[in-house]
């Protein structure tokens, strides 16, 4: 029976490491996200079930001879108090709260290789002896990538909610404090694979719990999105750890496929703000600042809802570039109504999507496909840059950081370098903003002051629908 039960887990996990695959697969693009997330769940309910048929047929699932029944009843009450809590906080979660909900979920994997790293070092028995230095060393690494991304993302939760200041943490020396936290662990892992003992374990586990929370608070908000993908990467290779110590086949193989597919966003998203990626862990945008991020920088210009209808009506051609705003005021449903109508009046109009806007890579899609606008005129930086000069108006709704001219036109910016939306070249630039305080990176931006720039201030969504009111 066991031997049977062993050969249709292992099957069952090839079918689910397979699903997760299509699932990212889907996941990749917009139009087949939808099918992603159903291959995404469909692997996870194979893998689940094939976890309990070798529960059930290995007989225990606690040491000292527990019994079958009482390891099935744990297993299918974890699940199901999970369930209950995960479907109700994607029940009630707004979009703009998504992204702290990510960072938050990436410390529950953080923190469940931890647990399992624990339990791998207090029930150790039964190892082949030629094995064992390597299950040690298993253990003190999963222990160590788990807290790194536990405190990690719990900061970055806190950051992500506002409950905690984006501004980055400048403790003296601080680079030298991370690399000497790295050189700490490697001489505390040799120690432990040659002598193993607890209070080791409980020094390794402070340390990383110390240097993730550091890590992720030297880091300004304007590099949010890279830490994002950054911790989902760190959650990858935490599972993969646990996988290793509980001799989980597909453990390893989804901890593998999360942490290589985090690595590579988050090398999209540096590329994408022009910035190595030990330079977003060195900090944050924005700390090198000269002057103070609120200070004006010349005169704006004021408009109004009938101004911006009379200059989209008479318009060829309209690109709108959101930001996090668009998010918060929850404006996607009418400025995709905006979009309809434009297009039924002839006007061209598309979308050009920054892939670092909002605080979380694709977010602005998410929110745009969730108000049904059509994907072919989502645009993304290096599709779009080249056709603002050819634009008659750009309507930039909730964006900053990511249209400032200061990245590409001033050496001394703290964000010099960093590739953004060319907006200012179109004819007209209607910028919507609450007030004209600074972006999230803390830095001021131009573009306000130019000569073909009018701010439209107030809440977007309502600015918005007095637009679609004026047409």
């Amino acid at each position: 029976m066991t031997a049977l039960a062993q050969s249709v887990s292992t099957a069952a996990y090839i079918v689910a490491a397979l699903l997760f695959i299509l699932a990212l697969a889907g996941l990749s693009k917009q139009e087949t996200a939808r099918r992603g997330v159903v291959y995404g769940i469909a692997g996870m309910t194979i893998a689940l079930l094939a976890t309990l048929v070798l529960v059930i047929a290995n007989g225990t699932l606690l040491p000292d001879g527990a019994t079958a029944a009482l390891g099935v009843g744990l297993l299918v009450a974890a699940v199901v108090v999970g369930g209950a809590i995960g479907l109700w906080r994607a029940r009630v979660v707004e979009m703009t709260g998504m992204p702290e909900l990510i960072a938050l979920l990436h410390s529950f994997v953080g923190l469940a290789a931890v647990l399992v790293g624990w339990n791998g070092h207090l029930y150790a028995d039964g190892i082949a002896p030629e094995l064992v230095g390597i299950h040690h060393a298993e253990v003190f690494i999963g222990v160590f990538i788990g807290a790194v991304t536990f405190t990690g993302s719990i900061v970055a939760f806190l950051k992500l909610s506002g409950r905690m200041s984006s501004k980055p943490l400048m403790l003296p020396g601080k680079n030298t404090l991370n690399v000497g936290a790295l050189v700490l662990f490697l001489a505390l892992t040799v120690w432990y694979v040659a002598t193993p003992s607890i209070w080791l374990l409980v020094a390794v586990t402070v340390l990383a719990l110390a240097l993730g929370w550091h890590l992720v608070a030297s880091i300004g908000g304007g590099d949010m999105p890279v830490v994002v993908s950054m911790l989902n990467s760190y959650s990858g290779w935490a599972a993969a750890a646990a996988g290793f110590l509980l001799n989980n086949d597909l453990l390893i193989v989804t901890g593998a496929l999360v942490g290589s597919s985090g690595a590579y966003l988050s090398y999209i998203m540096c590329r994408a703000m022009n910035r190595s990626f030990l330079s977003v862990i060195a900090g944050g945008f924005g700390i090198e600042a000269p002057r103070s991020a609120d200070a004006e920088e010349g005169e704006h210009h004021e408009t109004d809802a009938a101004a911006v209808a009379e200059l989209l009506r008479d318009a060829r051609s309209v690109i709108i570039t959101p930001g996090y705003g668009m998010a918060v005021a929850q404006a996607q449903y009418p400025v995709a109504d905006l979009t309809k109508r434009l297009r039924e009046r002839g006007v061209e109009v598309r979308f050009g999507i920054h892939p670092v806007a909002g605080r979380l890579p694709g977010h602005m899609n998410v929110l745009l496909a969730e108000a049904k606008v059509p994907y072919d005129i989502v645009l993304e930086l290096d599709e779009i840059n080249d056709d603002f000069a050819d634009t008659d108006v750009v309507l930039v709704i909730g964006a900053n950081d990511t249209v400032n001219p200061a990245a590409a036109e001033d050496p001394g910016s703290p964000i010099a370098g960093m590739p953004v939306l060319h907006v200012w070249e179109a004819r007209n630039v209607i910028v919507f903003k609450r007030s004209m305080a600074s972006g999230y990176a803390g830095v001021q931006n131009p573009l306000f002051f130019r000569d073909n720039t009018q701010m439209l201030f107030g809440d977007a969504k309502q600015r918005v629908e007095d637009i679609l009111r004026a047409l």
